[in-house]
């Protein structure tokens, strides 16, 4: 399937082939009907990671870098449980966690082969022993 960040956004109109759930049910078949008969579920709902990827293309073929770089960080994340996130989110709040902490979670984050956002919770931890808004040990 060939795609074109530049003619096909919005991907739900002009390209609805490129999109499905995580278990691969085409965005035709996510009805108001199906939720009811239970063949869609709150999961489904989630953007899987091509489709996110895709978003970063077309943000990038925009000039807009800075949502690229976040769809991309969100498509590394799009399959990490919702509590992890969750925990991850809090952690990064100032004054919530050590340098140690956060280069745990960066690590967490680098087997999950989220690289980007383990470099953004890195980059986060300096700014913040730069700023005295780490936690202290």
């Amino acid at each position: 399937m060939s795609f074109d960040p530049t003619n096909d956004y919005p991907l739900g109109s002009r390209r609805p082939d490129l999109v499905s759930t995580l278990e691969g049910t085409p965005l035709a078949e996510v009805t108001l009907q199906a939720v009811r008969a239970g063949r869609v579920s709150g999961r489904d709902a989630r953007a899987t990671p091509e489709t996110l990827r895709r978003q970063a293309a077309v943000a990038r073929a925009a000039g807009r870098e800075p949502l690229a770089e976040s769809f991309e960080r969100a498509a590394e994340l799009a399959l990490v449980a919702d509590e992890e996130l969750l925990e991850i989110y809090t952690a990064l709040r100032p004054g919530r966690s050590t340098a140690a902490q956060l280069e745990s979670w960066a690590a967490r984050l680098d087997g999950y082969a989220a690289a980007r956002t383990a470099a953004f919770v890195r980059e986060a931890a300096a700014v913040y022993e730069q700023r005295g808004l780490l936690a202290r040990a």
